[in-house]
């Protein structure tokens, strides 16, 4: 009975296994975070390589957003104190940012290729 059971469970372990090792084998999620603190972005230039996710964390008593100078690629809601905002860059570039509150705070992203 009980080598029944294994041999009917044998193709399940063994696709489990091929997954785990799949998922130990591929590359974790690329991050970067960006604070706005005292009306500033933090770092205000930001190189990362395509696929980077970057979070920008309002580190403010005041609430900001981040809106790309396209005002097209990237916007957030308002961000209260400790809010969060991510947006993953996948192709190559430079995005210029700003605060649509404060647009005097800008900052720029630089995606490329290492």
């Amino acid at each position: 009975m009980l080598q029944t059971l294994l041999r009917r469970a044998a193709p399940a372990l063994l696709a489990a296994v091929a997954l785990i090792s799949l998922a130990a084998a591929a590359p974790a999620p690329q991050g970067a975070q960006v604070t706005i603190g005292n009306f500033t972005f933090g770092p205000a230039v930001l190189t990362v390589a395509p696929g980077t996710t970057v979070t920008w964390l309002n580190g403010d008593d005041i609430p900001h957003t981040i809106v790309a100078d396209d005002k097209r690629a990237f916007r957030s809601k308002v961000l209260d104190s400790g809010d969060r905002f991510a947006f993953t860059f996948a192709q190559p570039g430079t995005y210029a940012y700003f605060c649509s509150i404060h647009p005097h705070m800008t900052g720029k992203i630089v995606v490329k290729a290492r």
